[in-house]
């Protein structure tokens, strides 16, 4: 399964974010993607996760527009700074929420992950600290049945034992 980024291209007014942006990834690959602050990386992300559209190019999953097409979309998961789960739902009712949406979820892992980070299932995510938010987000990410996992600031207000665990 291969996703394919083509010519893309976004601007917010006047300005351009990303400019004739083409990449080929390939599914069970590492990849890092490098950049400056205000470089366009989460914005590439989030459009290729259909959260923002682009202004002009074409993302493809195996050869079908991803845009609109929920096959497509549902092989493919951001996990990033943005809290758009429900503030008030609890963490294990949240891993039930997404397993609905994706079809599967790896309970195995992520109650072993739950457990290796302390963190209480029965938590609402409201209550969390910006650490384990992203604890919770990253088992959400590590644990749904995509073919393509991005992680934007997965580490965002983990201590240094987290980060050490989560590597």
């Amino acid at each position: 399964m291969s996703l394919n980024i083509e010519n893309l291209y976004k601007t917010y007014g006047k300005k351009n974010v990303l400019n004739d942006i083409s990449v080929n990834f390939q599914a069970e690959k590492i990849y890092g993607l490098l950049g400056n602050n205000g470089a366009g990386k989460s914005t590439l992300l989030n459009i290729i996760n259909n959260r923002i559209f682009d202004t002009k190019g074409k993302i493809t999953l195996d050869g079908r527009l991803v845009t609109e097409n929920e096959k497509s979309l549902n092989n493919i998961h951001l996990m990033s700074e943005d809290d758009l789960y429900p503030s008030k739902l609890k963490i294990k009712s949240l891993f039930h929420l997404m397993e609905g949406f994706y079809g599967d979820f790896d309970w195995k892992l992520a109650n072993e992950m739950l457990s290796e980070f302390e963190l209480e299932p029965t938590k609402r995510m409201s209550k969390l600290s910006t650490g384990y938010r992203s604890i919770a987000k990253l088992i959400i990410a590590l644990c749904v049945p995509c073919e393509y996992i991005f992680l934007d600031e997965p580490v965002l207000g983990l201590d240094a034992n987290h980060r050490e665990l989560f590597y």
